[in-house]
């Protein structure tokens, strides 16, 4: 429950104002048809993510030294600084006009989530915790918190969210938790 608790709330709150975040408005504004944009959220977030879970936790595995319990905790740490920049997505972004909403959605999410840091951040809680399954699940369902307002409320809702507000509060949280780690792994507490 800790893992899925944990991975809920650091995605849902990171996700808000990233790029895959402004992807499902400019989807959400260009299609406006919601439910086919958020099936296509939900699939893409739950393969990428049990992708990087499953990464994560295989690297942990494999690497089970206090060196890589500080590389773990110290990504966090870069997580959190990271969150402070804003992201932004190309307005020029051409969908394929022949692809159903549901594909573009699909494929449009999986790849702008490579790399992101919400991605990262699974791979690291997938490291962190034992259960690539309960991170893959709250993973999503914090993507979907995030992302499912962003699509059914489009730019209205961010017109009146103070992103950077919100990210400050995110980056708070991974590098509360990176220090935490850190911490621990160190042997400080």
């Amino acid at each position: 429950m800790e893992a899925f608790l944990t991975s809920t709330a650091l995605v849902a709150v990171a996700e808000i104002g990233d790029k895959t975040q402004l992807l499902a408005i400019l989807l959400a504004t260009r299609f406006r048809r919601p439910l086919p944009i958020v099936a296509g959220i939900f699939a893409a977030t739950i393969a990428n993510h049990f992708l990087a879970a499953l990464l994560g936790h295989t690297l942990a595995g494999m690497l089970e030294s206090p060196a890589f319990r500080i590389a773990i905790a110290l990504g966090f740490i870069g997580m959190g600084l990271w969150t402070l920049v804003p992201d932004k997505i190309d307005e020029e972004m051409k969908t394929p006009r022949t692809s159903g909403i549901f594909l573009t959605t699909l494929i449009a999410f999986f790849l702008v989530e490579m790399g992101d840091k919400t991605q990262i951040a699974t791979v690291a809680l997938g490291a962190r915790f034992a259960n690539v399954y309960a991170v893959t699940a709250g993973t999503t369902f914090g993507m979907m918190i995030a992302n499912v307002p962003a699509v059914y409320l489009g730019e209205a809702l961010i017109a009146r969210v103070k992103l950077g507000v919100v990210r400050a509060i995110a980056a708070a949280l991974f590098i509360a938790i990176g220090l935490w780690l850190l911490g621990a792994s160190l042997h400080w507490w």
